[in-house]
């Protein structure tokens, strides 16, 4: 009778486990959300922005390896998040405030959501199928992630201003600069523009995962910068 009772209670406990490790994440706290602490809502963006940096690493590499292996291709590049004023170093970065840093943030993950869904369209039409298959699924992968990391950081943002650590009104749809776009081709892409996409979101996907890790560093408590 012993052995149920025990046997009994181990399933309801791994029972709740697992709703609390399934439950949605929120801002607020709102019933059926497991609220996370603010520290937890940044390692979990950070983390998604280090994977989505590593893959965007790996692709641009692979992608001038195949297509470019004997061409320099340095060069200096207009991106087409030129329009976006961000830091260019760790000490203008910290000094900007927290709101601005945010809002930076915000605006670099919102101007790259068509592009990498029309650069996975591009990739998986492309008639060179020893590499086009393979690299449209990295694609693929980036563009969920970049939609999915601008959802994360915004609701990071309400909880900082829920908390006073900022005063502005994140959101998801954070309208971007016209002028981000006009730089931005929507036709089809060749194997050159296919690069210079992968070019510039490699270097975009680095500022977002260094801003993240700065607007950690100042403000949680007890990180050393």
């Amino acid at each position: 009778m012993k052995k149920v009772c025990v046997s009994a209670l181990t399933l309801v406990y791994l029972e709740l486990s697992m709703r609390v490790g399934t439950a949605s994440i929120c801002a607020y706290g709102q019933a059926g959300c497991h609220a996370l602490s603010l520290a937890d809502l940044f390692d979990r963006v950070i983390q998604q922005s280090s994977r989505m940096q590593g893959i965007s690493r790996d692709l641009h590499s692979e992608f001038e390896q195949y297509f470019f292996p004997s061409k320099n291709l340095i060069g200096k590049r207009k991106c087409h998040t030129h329009g976006i004023l961000t830091p260019d170093d760790k000490e203008n970065a910290q000094r900007l405030g927290k709101d601005q840093l945010t809002e930076v943030i915000l605006r670099l993950l919102g101007a790259w959501g068509d592009p990498m869904s029309q650069l996975y369209r591009s990739m998986s039409q492309d008639q060179n199928q020893g590499f086009s298959f393979y690299s449209s699924n990295k694609a693929l992968e980036i563009s969920d992630i970049v939609h999915e990391l601008r959802d994360g950081v915004a609701k990071m943002a309400q909880r900082m201003k829920l908390l006073g650590v900022i005063g502005y009104n994140a959101s998801p749809e954070i309208s971007v600069p016209s002028s981000t776009f006009s730089f931005y081709k929507q036709g089809e892409l060749n194997t050159m523009g296919q690069h210079d996409l992968l070019y510039c979101f490699r270097r975009d996907s680095n500022k977002v995962k260094n801003y993240l890790r700065i607007l950690k560093c100042t403000t949680v408590a007890g990180m050393d910068c």
